[in-house]
């Protein structure tokens, strides 16, 4: 099987190994194991599968090499069948009529296959990709229909499936085409001048064109240079509807960063201004959003908040919920998309469900979307990526506008998340009690947020030079009360991601029970102790860890920075306001994660075993 993958596809007359590698190149942050492309030349399918990068499969790429006019490409992620050139894609079928790549998960493959062996079929792989491709061939060979056999073949073959696809398929007998289809799996068709492009992923195609048409889940479209011919599941034709594409080319590019991880936290002063650009009331006392779909009246009537995330998503929620109940007083509760999928969580009939997602393409929060929408609430997303599935899925929602993220541990898509959050406890506060003082107070403190980010951005040094105490550990504790605690979360998360350190976040009253029995020599822990109101609280735990003999890195406010020189390491940050002082909070951590991961040698932006945009359950 395959899954979480990368897709790309091409029509026209560019040279395509160059195309199909570069959109692979793109798109490597995905994260996978294998990568392969497939042209059509003469009638014949010219494969080439690589293990490991792909600058292994672009090694084996002769730039003279002709495949052909039009081919397709994938890296691929393992979840069932080792990790073997066999079961690289493209996948060919059992008489090599056909070649795939499929992004997902059909779980009825195995029935599947027993039918096609007793049709005497044969298989060289474990995917379930092949039984797929094989399954397509199966009813081109049944199909007496000449008209459309291609595109019909493959719309009877999925009428079998169960499970989740994107696919892009290439026929030996139509040289001109490609037939793509989806099923909670992101897939959109480029188009340019006399040529078509098919990815799951924008980035891979933007240096090429900015014109683009998202597939919906049900849809399948043929593809040729020149023309794009949509239809559903139940031969319903679909008008293409192309978006454009606000990406520049260099918002995919490293632009002289060593990483695009360290790229994106130092890209956060401007994504954190791109978010709340325009998103002030005149009289600067409030925020203002103009997607939610709904009045002021109805968002009055709101009883209950629900947000729904998945994992740095889910932190922010988490701060959301700090941030809407302190200021708004509305209560607010956080589901992890996969749990609330599966539960029959009892809400109050005027309950706002927010649906948080950076891709906008995460399949159990997009799951955790359908269903909250089936048993009518109100619901809403916040999404980094324009014309994502739940984007277009919810009934209104709010744009992060933080550009193309392409390290796969998520840094300034999680600040714009916090931010956003922040800006709707202001929104919802001012619906309700709080004062123009207040709201106006809390303007500027937002206003204020890109300059302080900057400034600790300017500790870069300072912070790598106290990484490299603590590269050598291979465990470590964050702890924080009240909003700090999400950040610890996150701050642990990161250090996991990307350096391999086995990490916990917890808040920091409840070391107490249980989690100080790890605490010792070998154990460093890192507080956030930011908060004014209970910071003698911080520091009796604190004090604690140190009983122990474990090290400590204390994050601080910059006027008590003197007040703790019992302490190992210390990173002091702007005294801010409460509102803006958990992203402020975020960035050391972002940068003590980053440098550890680059002392210990990782692969920063392609962390192991983890994708990007995670659309398999």
């Amino acid at each position: 099987m395959a899954a979480m993958c990368s897709i790309i596809g091409y029509v026209g007359e560019k040279n395509l190994g160059q195309v199909l590698l570069d959109g692979l190149s793109r798109m490597e942050y995905r994260g996978y194991d294998s990568a392969g492309i497939s042209g059509l030349k003469d009638g014949k399918f010219v494969l080439l599968k690589r293990l490991g990068r792909v600058k292994n499969l672009a090694d084996a790429v002769d730039s003279s090499m002709n495949l052909g006019n039009v081919g397709i490409g994938h890296t691929r992620w393992a979840t069932h069948g080792k990790v073997s050139v066999r079961n690289a894609h493209p996948q060919i079928s059992c008489n090599g009529i056909f070649s795939i790549v499929h992004n997902g998960v059909i779980e009825n493959y195995e029935s599947i296959k027993k039918y096609l062996v007793k049709q005497g079929y044969k298989f060289s792989s474990d995917t379930d990709t092949e039984v797929l491709v094989n399954l397509i061939e199966y009813h081109y060979n049944k199909e007496r229909e000449p008209k459309n056999k291609f595109l019909t073949s493959v719309q009877k073959a999925l009428l079998h499936v169960v499970g989740t696809y994107g696919i892009a398929v290439l026929s030996k007998d139509n040289p001109d085409e490609i037939v793509v289809a989806r099923k909670s799996s992101p897939l959109l068709i480029g188009v340019g001048d006399g040529e078509m492009f098919v990815a799951s992923d924008a980035c891979a195609i933007v240096t090429h064109t900015k014109n683009v048409v998202y597939l919906n889940d049900g849809e399948l479209a043929r593809i040729t240079r020149s023309d794009i011919f949509i239809t559903t599941m139940k031969n319903k034709e679909v008008n293409a509807i192309k978006c454009e594409l606000d990406w520049q080319t260099e918002d995919v590019s490293l632009k002289g960063y060593e990483h695009f991880m360290l790229k994106e936290i130092c890209e956060q002063p401007q994504s954190l201004e791109n978010a709340m650009r325009g998103r002030f009331s005149d009289d600067m006392s409030t925020s203002k959003f103009g997607g939610l779909q709904l009045s002021p009246h109805e968002l009055r009537q709101i009883d209950r908040i629900l947000f729904c995330a998945c994992g740095t998503a889910w932190h922010a929620c988490l701060v959301a919920e700090y941030f809407i109940e302190k200021y708004a007083r509305i209560p607010v509760e956080v589901e992890y998309s996969s749990e609330f999928r599966y539960r029959n969580m009892p809400l109050e009939k005027n309950t706002l469900v927010f649906i948080v997602s950076q891709s906008g393409e995460t399949l159990d929060s997009l799951a955790a979307l359908q269903e909250a929408k089936r048993k009518g609430y109100k619901t809403l997303a916040i999404t980094n990526v324009v014309g994502s599935t739940i984007a277009r899925e919810s009934e209104g929602g709010i744009y992060q506008h933080s550009g193309p993220e392409i390290g796969v541990a998520a840094s300034k898509t999680f600040t714009a998340q916090i931010c956003i959050a922040a800006m709707l406890a202001l929104y919802f506060g001012r619906l309700h009690d709080m004062s123009f003082d207040e709201g106006a107070a809390f303007v500027q403190a937002l206003l204020q947020l890109p300059e302080k980010v900057a400034q600790v951005l300017e500790k870069k040094d300072e912070i790598r030079l106290i990484a490299e105490k603590y590269a050598h550990y291979e465990d470590m504790l964050f702890l924080g009360r009240q909003s700090m605690f999400p950040i610890a979360l996150e701050g642990a998360l990161k250090l996991k991601e990307i350096s391999y350190i086995h990490a916990e976040g917890y808040p920091a009253a409840e070391m107490k029970h249980g989690l100080i029995a790890l605490v010792s020599e070998k154990c460093p822990c890192l507080f956030l102790a930011t908060q004014k109101d209970i910071l003698g609280k911080t520091v009796s735990n604190i004090r604690e860890v140190k009983a122990r003999n474990a090290r400590v890195v204390a994050i601080v406010s910059e006027e008590d920075a003197t007040s703790f020189g019992y302490i190992d390491d210390v990173i002091a940050i702007p005294d801010v306001h409460d509102a803006i002082r958990p992203i402020v909070a975020t960035i050391p951590l972002q940068l003590f994660a980053y440098y550890i991961a680059k002392i210990r040698g990782c692969d920063i932006d392609k962390p192991r075993n983890l994708a990007k945009s995670v659309t398999v359950e």
